[in-house]
Parts: C-alpha cells; sequence; structure tokens
C-alpha cells in the first residue's frame, strides 16, 4: 500500500474534572487526509483545504508530529500529506490534535504498523506542542485509541482507554469565535488548594467508575469541574447560560471542551442529546452569535481509513 486515506476525529478533552488527562473521540466531526509514499526521504504537504494552515513542514502540526515519527523509523523514503480541514483551529474540538494523531497512524498504517498505539501518541505529542507550547496528549489520545482514554502518567507516558457507554452522546456547541489553546493556557493559576484537589480528584475518579458500570447518574454528578472552568468560563460568552440550560433539557452534565470556545455536553441517548443542542442553541440565537452545533456518538475506533 503507497497511499491512504482517512478520518481523523474531532475530540473533546478535559471532560470538565480530567485537565490534560482525559478525552474522548467524536464520532460523526473530523477532517480527513491523504497520506503517500515518495522516494524522496522527506515530510512534503502538498495540499490544504478548508482552512488557511502554513504549508511549511516545521510550521505545520501534521508536518512537525510526521517528521517526529519519520526520524525514528527505518523507511529511506518519505511522505506527502493531503489535509482536508473540517474542524476549525481555536474551536476548541481537537483541530491540531486530528491533524497531527491522522498522520502518524495513517504512516503507521503504511510502513506495517512498526509503532504502537502509545508512540503514536508521543510523535502526535510534538504536534501540538507547536501548537500550544506544551506537549499534551488529551487529545491525541482518544484520537488514535478512540473512545475515552485516560493520560495517567505523562511521565513514563502511559495511556489508559476507558471504557464507553453505548447510549451516551456528546453534543457541542461552537461560538463562532476563537480561542487559542496557548492563550488559553496563560491565564490558568499554576497552584490549586488542597481542598479544590480533594474535590477534583474525587470526580475523576467517580466518572471513570461511571463510564465503566454505565452508571449514569454518577456519570452526571461527576461531570464537575472546580479548577480550570470557574477560570475559563469567562472567555465564552453565555457559558451559564447555555450549561444551565443543558441540564434543565437533561444532559447529564456540561463544561468546556478543551480550551474552549466549545461547550460540550454528555446525554443518555441520541434525542436528549439533540434536545441539549436545542437548548444551546437558543442561547445563542437570543445573544445574535453565530455557532455551529455538533451531536455525535462517540468513536470507538479513534482514526479509521476510508475510502
Amino acid at each position: 500500500m503507497n497511499e491512504i486515506k482517512i478520518f481523523c476525529p474531532a475530540t473533546i478533552a478535559n471532560v470538565s474534572c480530567g485537565f490534560d488527562v482525559l478525552g474522548l473521540a467524536l464520532e460523526s466531526v473530523g477532517d480527513e487526509m491523504v497520506v503517500r509514499k515518495t522516494k524522496s526521504p522527506e515530510i512534503r504537504i502538498s495540499k490544504i483545504e478548508g482552512q488557511q494552515l502554513p504549508m511549511e513542514t516545521n510550521k505545520n502540526v501534521a508536518g512537525v508530529a510526521a517528521s517526529a515519527l519519520l526520524e525514528k523509523s527505518n523507511y529511506e523514503g518519505g511522505f506527502e500529506i493531503e489535509i482536508y480541514k473540517r474542524i476549525k483551529p481555536g474551536s476548541g474540538i481537537g483541530s491540531s490534535a486530528a491533524s497531527a494523531a491522522g498522520v502518524v497512524w495513517a504512516i503507521n498504517e503504511l510502513l506495517k504498523r512498526p509503532f504502537s498505539k502509545q508512540e503514536l501518541v508521543t510523535f502526535a505529542m510534538q504536534g501540538e506542542k507547536l501548537a500550544s507550547n506544551v506537549a499534551h496528549a488529551d487529545n491525541v489520545a482518544p484520537a488514535i485509541y478512540g473512545g475515552f482514554t485516560l493520560v495517567r502518567s505523562y511521565d513514563p507516558l502511559d495511556i489508559v482507554s476507558i471504557h464507553t457507554p453505548r447510549a451516551l452522546f456528546a453534543t457541542v456547541i461552537h461560538p463562532q469565535i476563537e480561542i487559542k489553546t496557548s492563550d488559553s493556557r496563560k491565564v490558568l493559576k499554576a497552584n490549586i488548594s488542597l481542598e479544590k484537589g480533594i474535590k477534583q480528584w474525587g470526580n475523576l475518579g467517580g466518572l471513570i467508575a461511571g463510564l465503566f458500570t454505565e452508571d449514569y447518574d454518577l456519570i452526571g454528578r461527576s461531570l464537575e469541574d472546580h479548577v480550570i472552568e470557574p477560570i475559563r468560563s469567562i472567555l465564552i460568552p453565555g457559558f451559564d447560560e447555555i450549561k444551565s440550560r443543558s441540564l434543565e433539557a437533561g444532559a447529564l452534565g456540561c463544561g468546556i471542551s478543551g480550551s474552549g470556545p466549545s461547550i460540550f455536553a454528555l446525554s443518555k441517548g441520541e434525542a436528549t442529546a439533540q434536545k441539549v443542542a436545542s437548548s444551546m442553541a437558543a442561547v445563542y440565537h437570543a445573544i445574535g452569535l453565530n455557532f455551529e452545533t455538533h451531536v455525535s456518538s462517540i468513536c470507538p475506533q479513534g482514526v479509521k481509513q476510508i475510502n
């Protein structure tokens, strides 16, 4: 196989209580890429459609991630990359992660899988470092593994797949403003109180337990963020009202997707998730702010080959 076309899922990082360690992949939202082998031993981006992004390899997250993999491989050739962006940069649903995770997954397939999924995450993290100045894995891990993932440790890297209840659906609303991850990280405090830490650890443990046992009430009780949301929510128009209306519409919980400005909610069943989407949309209609909404099941396999 000399060429492969892939779907790279959008992702929701943090999932309220799991800052930088928890994430999930979406089924219905994502980018597409075409990656092909070349004889020249270099990474070349030949096409980008959908968004204005750098074509230079060292300035594009896909190029940086692909270069990190190529450097560690025994392959004597290179790769050409076409990127078809469906996820807007700065949307908070893993635009950079889709590019970085997608390209390393595709190259690994073309090379007959010499690298493990965890090794692919390490390469993709270099793309994330270019985008946000931090090599975080909470987006690229679910993009590569699928479903929910937990970054148990960064040093050494340890990724754990978390069970996903089948009836779980995500609703995402993206106000048409951009918040760069690097800027959103700057507003965060370096230290938190022990009291807040205890609450956060309890919620993270409760959420993971709820996912494994398919206890939707426990999932809902655990989708609380005492550390990041109080700070970042100030940057997102209408956040408090959207959260309140989402819960009234039946959502299990609601929070900031990644660094924002997108807001996510998790619900039991697609019908409830659609109802939540309508309640979210009503808030931005009233404000007069343009937006996009997505309702999606959780993507079980992550990046995948398509025709």
